[in-house]
C-alpha cells in the first residue's frame, strides 16, 4: 500500500494507493472509503456534523486531506 505524495508538495499520510483495492483509487487510511466518495460527501453534507453522523470513521483531518488532494490534482 502506498501513500499518497503529490511532487513538490507534502505528504498525504491519510491518503492510502492500493491496486487491489477500489481498483487503485485513492482511498482514506486504507478504508474502502475513497478520496472521490469524501469530496462528494462534503458537497452533500456541508454541515459537517451531519456529515460525521452519517461518516463517523471519518475524522476531520480526513476531510481536510482529501479535500487538499482533490485540488492538488487539479492543479
Amino acid at each position: 500500500m502506498l501513500r499518497g505524495r503529490m511532487s513538490g508538495s507534502r505528504s498525504f499520510d491519510r491518503i492510502t494507493v492500493d491496486p487491489g483495492q477500489m481498483n487503485g483509487q485513492p482511498c482514506i487510511r486504507g478504508m474502502r472509503l475513497t478520496v472521490r466518495r469524501v469530496v462528494e460527501a462534503v458537497s452533500l453534507y456541508p454541515n459537517r456534523e451531519e456529515l460525521f453522523r452519517e461518516y463517523p470513521e471519518l475524522l476531520e483531518e480526513d476531510v481536510r486531506q482529501a479535500l487538499e488532494f482533490a485540488a492538488a490534482k487539479l492543479g
